[in-house]
């Protein structure tokens, strides 16, 4: 049992860290100090979820409906590459937002941005979308995790388990270790580099979605 707990563990943190839109927004939402329990929180049980449907065969299911995920492939590719666009847009025009560090006192520490404009509605719908729009993911979860955890048999669920407790640590250390990274956001500048690495990225994966259309 301990086996196949690691074993979901290591594979499900191996897929997870590796850079992608649900990482970005999720670092960016730390840095920011945003209602970064809610998107942790989203991006965990978003996990959570998928790994069980794939644990529990659903992606043997899914394989037989192609169609399925060519919609999910191009919505996704509209996605990212509208929220790369509004991401350049903030690298371009900035609006002068920089992370303030007030010095602790005995009490408390106060920490925040110098403009807060992300509501919590609009930070939980942008990270759902990040995840279930993202072919990636259920190639990710539902699929390979999926049919990795098939060979460890009985214990394929403790396989499940493994994964998504990799989910919560990955997120967790992401959303609320990103504030450490305020000492170099303390100028409009950095924030701009950042937006910008965010535009290219996004793009880069929108065009990564809908490439094996093209090539076939």
């Amino acid at each position: 049992m301990l086996s196949s707990l690691a074993a979901g563990f290591g594979l499900g943190l191996s897929l997870i860290v590796a850079i992608g839109a649900q990482n970005l927004f999720v670092l960016r939402q730390g840095v920011r100090r945003e209602h970064v329990l809610a998107v942790v929180a989203v991006c965990a049980v978003s996990d959570a979820v998928l790994i069980a449907l794939g644990v529990s065969g659903v992606g043997a299911v899914v394989t037989a409906v192609p169609w399925l995920l060519g919609v999910v492939r191009w919505a996704g590719a509209l996605f990212l590459l509208g929220y790369g666009i509004v991401a350049a847009r903030r690298a371009l025009r900035p609006s002068g937002e920089v992370l303030r560090v007030e010095p602790e006192t005995s009490t408390s520490a106060a920490v925040r941005t110098r403009t807060t404009t992300t509501t919590r509605t609009a930070a939980v719908l942008t990270c759902l979308a990040l995840t279930w729009l993202n072919p990636h993911v259920y190639l990710d979860t539902v699929f390979l995790l999926g049919s990795v955890a098939a060979t460890h048999g009985a214990e394929r669920g403790v396989f499940g388990v493994g994964a998504a407790a990799a989910s919560v640590v990955w997120f967790t250390a992401l959303g609320f270790g990103a504030r450490f990274l305020g000492r170099w956001l303390d100028s409009p500048t950095a924030w701009r580099v950042l937006d910008g690495v965010i535009a290219l990225v996004m793009w880069a994966l929108a065009f990564s979605l809908v490439l094996p259309v093209f090539t076939g």
